[in-house]
């Protein structure tokens, strides 16, 4: 799996041909293989297809996952996406302190942004503001549950969620992408007494400690501590209720990882995936 700091600002059209290694409905078409285990593993065996995130399937076979089983192919994607960009999203939605008929706001729409759409939708969010202007990512964020798309930005998109939260700003505002620009308009638009969930990794951000001060904004983040919701994205997964997989939309050889990250610095790819 890949993931990249820039690339997560780009556009790109999802269900790419088989070409690319990845079927219009997220299939992988193959994943790593498993050449050596350890002498602790006993659910995993030398010839079986890993996922890197929730272990193995064996070729030809299924698995009870309650065994230490093994998820079919086609949750490969989603699973992989728990451990990194869902897992991160999660984070910022729980921080924010979204729950039921919350006003959310997400700012940034690379495969981050999208997970925290998807996770306020999971924690019974009543609106969701994605800021976004990028079709596809528009698209998906909807998909995901989001109620609202404003493609302004600066003040003129604070301006637009004045607007749309009748002058108050939002109850919680999920910060993923970490310039300058999007911290100051989460600052902007989160309501006094609100919560800004911040995971986007800061790049040359700097506050006003005056109006930091007077904001009166609950403001948590960091690096996610992704293991803490592991088990519960895996089930939710596994259940097939969330899809957070639909973020790859590029499969390339491992070989061409350059060409991934490149595909996601020039936003002709939300998240790459990285196929053997």
């Amino acid at each position: 799996m890949m993931s990249s700091r820039r690339g997560d600002r780009r556009q790109y059209h999802r269900g790419q041909s088989a070409a690319l290694g990845i079927e219009r409905d997220g299939k992988v078409r193959s994943v790593p293989i498993v050449e050596e285990v350890g002498s602790a593993v006993t659910t995993v065996r030398r010839g079986n297809s890993s996922s890197g995130a929730a272990g193995a399937r064996s070729a030809g076979r299924r698995h009870a996952r309650r065994d230490g089983l093994l998820p079919a192919d086609d949750l490969i994607p989603s699973l992989l996406a728990t451990s990194d960009v869902l897992g991160t999203g999660w984070y910022a939605a729980d921080v924010a302190r979204v729950q039921a008929g919350s006003t959310v706001v997400v700012v940034g729409d690379g495969a981050v942004g999208l997970m925290a759409v998807l996770a306020a939708k999971q924690m019974d969010a009543g609106r969701i503001i994605i800021m976004s202007r990028h079709k596809t990512r528009q698209d998906l964020a909807l998909e995901y549950g989001a109620t609202d798309i404003i493609s302004e930005r600066g003040d003129e998109g604070v301006a637009r969620i004045k607007q749309l939260t009748g002058g108050v700003g939002a109850d919680s505002v999920l910060e993923c992408a970490g310039t300058q620009e999007t911290m100051s308009q989460a600052l902007n638009c989160t309501r006094p007494g609100g919560s800004i969930g911040y995971v986007g990794v800061p790049h040359e951000v700097e506050f006003d400690g005056q109006r930091f001060f007077f904001a009166q904004t609950n403001v948590l983040g960091g690096p996610a501590p992704v293991r803490r919701f592991l088990p519960h994205l895996m089930d939710l997964v596994l259940r097939r209720e969330i899809n957070p997989g639909q973020v790859f939309d590029v499969g390339l050889p491992i070989a061409d990882v350059a060409k991934g990250y490149r595909a996601m610095d020039e936003r002709r790819a939300i998240k790459t995936l990285l196929l053997t």
